[in-house]
C-alpha cells in the first residue's frame, strides 16, 4: 500500500467516524459548520417522522401512454 493509499483509507475511516458521530447525535458542538448543518438536517428528519396515521392509498397510474 502505498503513502498515498494509506492517507486515502485514514480519511475514509474519519469520515465514517463522523457520520456515526453526527448519526448518533453526538456532534453536534462541532465547530465544522458542515458538521452542524448534518446534525440540523436529521433533527428535520428524525421530527418528521413522527406523522400521524393518516390511511393513504396508492394510486394505480398507468406508465404505458394511452392512445
Amino acid at each position: 500500500m502505498t503513502p498515498e493509499d494509506e492517507l486515502h483509507a485514514l480519511d475514509l475511516l474519519q469520515t465514517d467516524a463522523l457520520l456515526d458521530a453526527v448519526a448518533r447525535g453526538r456532534a453536534r458542538d462541532s465547530s465544522d459548520p458542515a458538521v452542524r448543518l448534518l446534525g440540523a438536517l436529521l433533527d428535520d428528519v428524525s421530527e418528521s417522522e413522527v406523522v400521524p396515521e393518516v390511511d393513504q392509498r396508492r394510486s394505480s397510474v398507468s406508465m404505458t401512454p394511452s392512445t
